[in-house]
C-alpha cells in the first residue's frame, strides 16, 4: 500500500517527513511512501515578517487544504505552524514522542545570551523571542530573520548577526546541534506552543487513522492539548509573545504559562496543573487566567480586542 505525504519542500520539513515514514515502516513494512511537496504561502513570501502576514499557518494552509480534499493521505508538520482552527475535514491524528522544547542560541564567538556585548545584534523571526529578548537583554539590537535552517546558519555565518535563535529539535533534526552556545532556560525563554512536536493531521474520516494511531504518543499529545487550547483561548494569533512549558508526571500535566508585551517590559505569569484527562480544560483555564491577571490589556493594546474568558 502506497500513501503520499503532504510536505513542504525545506530540508527540515522533509527530514520531519523521514521521521513520520520511518516510525510507520517499522510497524507495517508493507507500507511504501510518496512525497508531494506543495508550496505554501509562507514559503513564497520571504522578505516580511511573520506577524505582518498572517503567522504560521501560512506555512500549511496550502498543504491542510490537499489533505481536506483527498489529495494526499496525510501531511506532516512542525507542531507549531499549525494554527488552533483547523479545516473541519481534518485533525491532528498523532505526533510521535516530542523533542526537546527549547530555545537556543548560536552565537559566532561562541558567547551566551548573558556574555554578549551591548549592543549586539542578534536575529530571530519570532515576536516571542524577540519579547524575551528584550525583557532578558534590552541592551541589545534585535534583527528579523527569515529563511530555513541552512539559511540563516549561513547569515551568522556572514557576519550580518552576532548570534541567532532557533528551536534546539530543529537543529537537532538536522544534524546541527554541534553549532549551539547556549540552551536557553525554559523559565527565561518559554517555548512556543508546539515546539519540538511534529503534528500529522489527516482527514477525519481517512483511511490511515489507525495506522497513524500506533505512532501516536500520547503524553506528547496530552501536552500539545493543553497547549493548543491555551492559544485557542488567549485568540490563537501570533502578533502576542506567548510561551509556554508543559510536563506529565504519572497522571499529572503540568503547565507554565506566559504572555509579553511585544516591547518585553510586561510578563505575566501563570502555573496550572490538574489530571492528564483534562489537558484542554487545563489550557483554557490557564488561559483565563493570564487574561483575568493582565494579559487582557496586553490583547487589547495589540488586537483591539479581549477574547472572552469570564
Amino acid at each position: 500500500m502506497k500513501l503520499v505525504i503532504g510536505t513542504r519542500g525545506s530540508k527540515l520539513a522533509l527530514t520531519q517527513v523521514d521521521i513520520i515514514s520511518g516510525l510507520l515502516k517499522e510497524r507495517f513494512p508493507e507500507l511504501e511512501f510518496e512525497r508531494k511537496i506543495i508550496k505554501t504561502t509562507g514559503d513564497k513570501i520571504t522578505d516580511v515578517p511573520l506577524a505582518k502576514i498572517g503567522g504560521k499557518g501560512l506555512f500549511v494552509k496550502e498543504i491542510d487544504e490537499a489533505v481536506a480534499r483527498g489529495e494526499v493521505d496525510f501531511a506532516v508538520h512542525s507542531m507549531k505552524d499549525v494554527p488552533t482552527d483547523l479545516l473541519p475535514e481534518i485533525e491532528i491524528a498523532a505526533t510521535p514522542e516530542r523533542e526537546d522544547v527549547s530555545d537556543a542560541l548560536i552565537s559566532r564567538e561562541g558567547k551566551s545570551l548573558d556574555e554578549l556585548p551591548e549592543g549586539a545584534v542578534v536575529g530571530t523571526s519570532s515576536l516571542r523571542r524577540r519579547a524575551q529578548l528584550h525583557n532578558a537583554r534590552p541592551d541589545i539590537e534585535i534583527r528579523d530573520l527569515r529563511g530555513n535552517v541552512d539559511t540563516r546558519l549561513r547569515k551568522l555565518n556572514e557576519g550580518l548577526y552576532d548570534a541567532i535563535i532557533m528551536a534546539r529539535a530543529g537543529l537537532r533534526r538536522m544534524g546541527f546541534e554541534g553549532r549551539i552556545t547556549q540552551v536557553l532556560p525554559v523559565d527565561v525563554f518559554a517555548p512556543s506552543v508546539g515546539q519540538g512536536a511534529i503534528a500529522v493531521v489527516a482527514r477525519r474520516d481517512g483511511a490511515v487513522r489507525d495506522y497513524l494511531e500506533a505512532i501516536n504518543h500520547r503524553d506528547t499529545m496530552v501536552r500539545v492539548t493543553a497547549e493548543r487550547a491555551l492559544l485557542k483561548q488567549l485568540g490563537g494569533g501570533c502578533q502576542v509573545p506567548i510561551g509556554t512549558f508543559t510536563r506529565v508526571d504519572g497522571g499529572t500535566l503540568h503547565m507554565d504559562a506566559v504572555v509579553l508585551s511585544p516591547d518585553g517590559t510586561r510578563k505575566i505569569a501563570v502555573r496550572d496543573s490538574g489530571p492528564r484527562g483534562e489537558a484542554g480544560e487545563i489550557g483554557v483555564r490557564a488561559g483565563r487566567t493570564l487574561l483575568k491577571n493582565g494579559a487582557a490589556e496586553i490583547l487589547e493594546e495589540v488586537y483591539g480586542e479581549v477574547p472572552e474568558y469570564g
